[in-house]
């Protein structure tokens, strides 16, 4: 699999213009759409899903806030129920009558709110990669992550959080320390991950996340779609590094909550798994599109 040359374009909304981009050409097969995280996270750390556009297209978009699309100076609706409506429209400005759906973090969430909120929408399957479902969980779930860390480091992090200062020095390195355990294992960074960082949309992450994957403090706080689960249909694909923020204990419980899902672990991997195992990652990934018949 080789990585497909991309038409881009720019799709119309009334809060500003969404960059898209399309690897490979129209088929009999559904489309994959491929839906970042951050939340505020562009589409470029996910570029070696292009690779997948080998009899089907494979379709990314930046969602609005970062990336390649307009950041509006005076929007201040970054919200859940926003971006799901974005990602609705998306499909439907694009004419994707089929579709399958892949979420990697908080992506996942948006992808499966979509699914909830319009059930009309022709979703063939749903992939989660490092899936956020449950906002409160995946930030407790950072918490034995945080005590593993060296006393220096976990203490910055402590102290940061009991004086709500997150600019500091010290709780700056124990976040990029945290990150390289838990983010991304690699050695240098891929320069697709560090073009999508250097592409963030902060304000979208600090107002709806917050100042770092371990302190949630924004208005995802309290979003929990766990509950409802089980009113998802089709083939479902739960994807995790050993090492994850999405910790495999937590993505069992999650599988078994669905009606037709698997789950792979990535014993060495972390949040980004797909980039430090991206041979195996799209070959599950690709197997599992092709085990859904279309």
């Amino acid at each position: 699999m080789e990585r497909q040359r991309m038409k881009e374009g720019f799709l119309k909304r009334a809060e500003g213009h969404v960059w898209y981009g399309v690897a490979g050409e129209e088929t009999v097969r559904a489309p994959l759409l491929v839906v970042h995280g951050g939340p505020g996270a562009p589409h470029d750390y996910l570029e070696p899903l292009e690779r997948l556009a080998v009899g089907r297209q494979v379709i990314f978009y930046d969602q609005l806030g970062c990336g390649n699309s307009d950041r509006p100076d005076s929007f201040d609706g970054w919200t859940l129920d926003y971006f799901t409506d974005e990602l609705t429209d998306v499909i439907r400005m694009l004419g994707l009558h089929d579709v399958h759906l892949l979420g990697q973090s908080y992506g996942a969430m948006l992808a499966l709110n979509a699914m909830l909120k319009e059930p009309s929408l022709k979703v063939r399957s749903l992939t989660l990669s490092g899936p956020c479902l449950s906002s409160r969980r995946f930030a407790l779930d950072q918490r034995p992550h945080i005590d593993a860390l060296d006393e220096v480091h976990r203490q910055a992090i402590l102290e940061g959080e009991r004086r709500g200062v997150y600019d500091s020095e010290a709780y700056q390195d124990a976040m990029m320390a945290f990150y390289r355990k838990h983010v991304c294992r690699m050695d240098p960074w891929p320069e697709c991950l560090e073009r999508a960082m250097s592409k963030m949309g902060e304000d979208v992450y600090h107002t709806m996340w917050g100042p770092s994957e371990f302190t949630l403090t924004g208005n995802l706080k309290d979003v929990d779609l766990t509950g409802r689960l089980r009113e998802i249909d089709v083939p479902v694909l739960l994807t995790c590094g050993a090492f994850d923020e999405a910790t495999p204990q937590t993505i069992s419980e999650y599988k078994s909550m669905f009606k037709d899902a698997r789950m792979v672990i990535f014993e060495d991997g972390s949040h980004e798994h797909h980039l430090e195992h991206e041979e195996a990652y799209l070959a599950i990934v690709d197997t599992f599109l092709d085990d859904t018949g279309f």
